[in-house]
């Protein structure tokens, strides 16, 4: 569907053919027409479906009939991070070029400046908002933020806000809203905490639900099938053959981060690392090391996941298996981006390989599987189906030089054509 079959003003239209926006994806052809409809809507989908887009197109369009206050407060648009923050204001100034809508971003920092301007667009009454939990509470508690009048409310990213701790602080705002107000919900997945916020907020919205995509095609994907010990080893055999130039690794835990991040720093790599513990300030400056390649090897919690526009990012690395096939989507989705090729790694410990089996499934292919270098010892078979029995099997076959896929001075052998 074409965005003018929608029924969106001329001016929107008019930007979007500026910024050669033509063709709805699915969630913006689904999502736009029920927001313009005024429902309350619960919406399933994930990074890089266009749902920013979904959610704006139609509250600008509405902002703009004229039936809402100036100098007021109308939408206020929940997001998990400052970087997402950021994006989402970027894409409100394109959308609305043609329009007098105004909005402000509202995120922290310890830049008073900053905090004055934001202060400045609260006051004034922006017409969007658009906010991270913590940083809009601390406004609104110093006095000066009027939320009588807003029309919309907008949780993006709903489940990394719940993740990041960020629910007592959603429905302290929702209780400052007024009770007729329109509330849309987007997430990447609907656990029962989501499902529960949703029954707590929202008025019995319509639900929408895009189906988890498969990752781009030209994202090699492999894995090595290895000991939790054998991990590290990996990595520094594969940045001893080759340098790093802008990876991302992805573990379970904010400890887990640490240590690995702890043990690459040994290893003479300009690493930094990315999770809730640090300070906005801090993710922000770590951020901004990586972009400009002053850090080449980025550690990170999923809080970078989602939401995070780098375009040259030729390596993933899953240091752990992540949870379900939709986080590992996300994960891997980090590189290939803007027609760039990129590799995707999983490091798959004994316990985990019931959780990787459930990606191959959903992903209906095997992944194809690297030789653990043969420096690095014995490694474990791959036989998830024994996983629940306890019977972890070495691999019975020794190891030649010839089948390990890292050689002195080489460079990784990347999986048979068909086998990605």
């Amino acid at each position: 569907m074409k965005f003018t079959e929608l029924n969106l003003s001329e001016t929107i239209l008019e930007a979007l053919e500026a910024m050669r926006f033509d063709e709805c994806t699915p969630i913006q052809e689904k999502s736009i027409p029920i927001i313009l409809e005024g429902k309350d809507l619960i919406a399933v989908a994930q990074t890089g479906t266009g749902k920013t887009a979904a959610f704006l197109l139609p509250v600008i369009n509405k902002l703009n009939s004229g039936n809402y206050p100036e100098d007021a407060i109308n939408c206020i648009i929940m997001s998990p991070t400052r970087e997402l923050a950021q994006q989402i204001d970027q894409q409100m100034e394109g959308f609305s070029y043609f329009m007098p809508t105004s909005s402000v971003a509202i995120y922290g920092g310890n830049d008073g400046i900053l905090f004055e301007q934001q202060k400045r667009g609260l006051v004034l009454g922006a017409d969007v908002v658009i906010a991270t939990p913590g940083r809009l509470l601390s406004h609104i508690n110093l006095g000066y933020v009027d939320l009588s009048k807003v029309s919309f409310f907008i949780l993006d990213e709903a489940d990394r806000m719940l993740d990041m701790g960020f629910y007592d602080d959603i429905m302290q705002i929702a209780k400052l809203l007024p009770k007729e107000r329109q509330t849309i919900m987007f997430s990447a997945t609907m656990p029962t905490k989501i499902q529960q916020m949703a029954k707590n907020i929202l008025h019995d919205p319509v639900e929408v639900k895009i189906a988890v995509s498969k990752p781009a095609e030209k994202i090699i994907q492999a894995a090595y099938v290895c000991t939790e010990y054998q991990k590290l080893g990996i990595i520094r055999v594969l940045f001893a053959q080759e340098p790093p130039e802008k990876v991302i690794i992805f573990a379970s835990s904010k400890l887990k981060v640490k240590e690995v991040t702890k043990s690459l720093k040994m290893m003479k790599l300009n690493v930094g690392e990315m999770h809730s513990d640090l300070e906005q300030i801090q993710r922000e400056q770590i951020m901004h090391e990586f972009k400009t390649g002053k850090v080449n090897v980025l550690v990170a919690t999923d809080i970078v996941a989602r939401g995070i526009d780098i375009d040259d990012i030729r390596l993933v690395i899953n240091f752990d298996v992540p949870h379900d096939s939709e986080d590992y989507v996300h994960r891997i989705g980090r590189t290939a981006r803007a027609n760039n090729d990129g590799v995707a790694l999983t490091f798959v410990s004994e316990k985990e390989q019931r959780d990787f089996k459930q990606i191959e499934d959903f992903l209906e292919k095997d992944i194809y599987k690297i030789p653990v270098p043969i420096e690095l010892g014995e490694a474990p078979a791959y036989n998830p189906k024994s996983q629940s029995k306890g019977e972890f099997k070495r691999s019975e076959k020794k190891r030649r030089p010839g089948n390990s896929s890292f050689r002195k001075g080489g460079r990784q052998k990347g999986p048979k054509k068909g086998q990605n």
